[in-house]
């Protein structure tokens, strides 16, 4: 038995709150549910899935906004990994994040899972996986396969 049900939200500083919004929401369809400017920050809130969200904030003149681009030395969060909801909707971002720009549409075939790798406009590393083993069975090291 475990006491928590899921990640709640996942925080995070970006340089510019609608260009990240507009990102997320474009690629993935996210429902933007909250959004307000308060005298010291611009912040939204973003549904990823029934119970969890993304909650991005700009903050003026903070250092963070900005993500460093290599893997393990981006500090205590190193980036984030959303849930496709079907094979179709990993297809479609996918797709989306290619035209974009934002990932050379690789993908990785890891077991129980499949992924693909974009960088969002403030530089942050994501990864959008595609679960084919509810119960995460013979997860192994990444493996190319096609990107066709």
């Amino acid at each position: 038995m475990t006491l928590v049900h899921g990640v709640n939200h996942v925080a995070m500083l970006t340089e510019d709150l609608d260009r990240f919004t507009d990102f997320y929401a474009g690629i993935f369809e996210l429902e933007t549910v909250f959004a307000e400017q308060a005298p010291a920050f611009r912040h939204a809130i973003l549904r990823t899935g029934p119970h969890s969200w993304l909650h991005p904030a700009e903050i003026t003149g903070n250092p963070h906004g900005v993500a460093v681009p290599d893997m393990f030395t981006r500090g205590h969060l190193d980036h984030l990994a959303l849930t496709a909801a079907s094979a179709e909707a990993f297809r479609a971002a996918r797709n989306r994040l290619v035209e974009c720009g934002a990932s050379d549409g690789k993908i990785e075939d890891l077991g129980a899972f499949r992924s693909i790798w974009f960088t969002d406009p403030d530089g942050m590393r994501g990864e959008l996986v595609l679960i084919t083993d509810e119960n995460l069975q013979g997860i192994h090291a990444p493996v190319p396969l096609s990107t066709g």
